[in-house]
C-alpha cells in the first residue's frame, strides 16, 4: 500500500514540475487511481504540445529582440 501512495506522490510531483494546471492534474490523478495511467497520455502530450508552442512562441521574440539590438550595435559602432 505505502508503494501505491509513493507513485501516487510521484504522479502528482512530476504533473506539478511539468505546469500541469489544476484541472489537468485532477483528471490525471484519477485515471491514475483507477489504474488507467495510459489514458493520461493524450492529455500529456497536449500538455506537452502547448509547452512546446510556447518555447517556439518565445523563441521568435527573441530572435527578434536579437535582431534589433544587432541593427542598433550596428548604427552605433
Amino acid at each position: 500500500m505505502a508503494e501505491a501512495m509513493d507513485t501516487m506522490v510521484l504522479i502528482y510531483q512530476n504533473l506539478k514540475d511539468a505546469g500541469c494546471n489544476e484541472e489537468t492534474t485532477e483528471i490525471c490523478m484519477l485515471l491514475a487511481e483507477k489504474g488507467e495511467v495510459k489514458r493520461m497520455l493524450p492529455l500529456l502530450l497536449h500538455h506537452r504540445m502547448t509547452l512546446l508552442e510556447n518555447i517556439h512562441f518565445r523563441q521568435k521574440q527573441i530572435d527578434c529582440l536579437d535582431y534589433l539590438v544587432y541593427k542598433i550595435q550596428k548604427e552605433i559602432f
